[in-house]
């Protein structure tokens, strides 16, 4: 019969390798909470749950808008957004556009003076960090029609 003697130092690594795995899921844990709170939040929209039982109305303006043949376009060049208004018949609309840029990243906006014109708008551009930026724009003909313009830009 024999009998094995015990080593102390045989099993002095095993604390070691419990504190050893709960150091890793400590430094996963804070290289995730770090990205989370500095990396894109996202966009939320407040009020989704109402917002999306109301719906058929932005579907219905948007027939109503469809059925105005109206053409918006808006173009970038030297400082400056041109924004050309025509109809059905290509010919231009007059009236008022009420405008702003939005930064859909960080939600930036940069409001316009309203202007008045017939088939041609010019908005002069501040000075604007490099990035996407989205044009909304609404213009309302001297007959009182509305139509919504939104287009997005990439400044370098």
């Amino acid at each position: 019969m024999s009998i094995q003697a015990h080593d102390p130092n045989r099993s002095r690594w095993i604390p070691w390798v419990f504190a050893g795995g709960m150091m890793v899921v400590v430094l996963v844990n804070g290289v995730l909470i770090f990205q989370a709170l500095t990396t894109f939040t996202g966009v939320t929209v407040g009020q989704s749950y109402d917002r999306g039982r109301s719906y058929n109305r932005v579907l219905d303006e948007a027939a109503r808008q469809d059925a105005l043949g109206w053409k918006l376009r808006a173009s970038l060049a030297a400082g400056q957004v041109t924004i050309t208004a025509l109809d059905r018949g290509d010919a231009p609309i007059a009236g008022v556009i009420e405008a702003h840029l939005l930064r859909p990243l960080d939600g930036e906006r940069i409001a316009f003076p309203d202007v008045t014109g017939a088939g041609r708008f010019v908005l002069d551009l501040p000075e604007l960090r490099a990035g996407q930026w989205e044009l909304r724009g609404l213009l309302t003909s001297v007959a009182g029609e509305r139509h919504d313009l939104r287009q997005r830009f990439t400044l370098p």
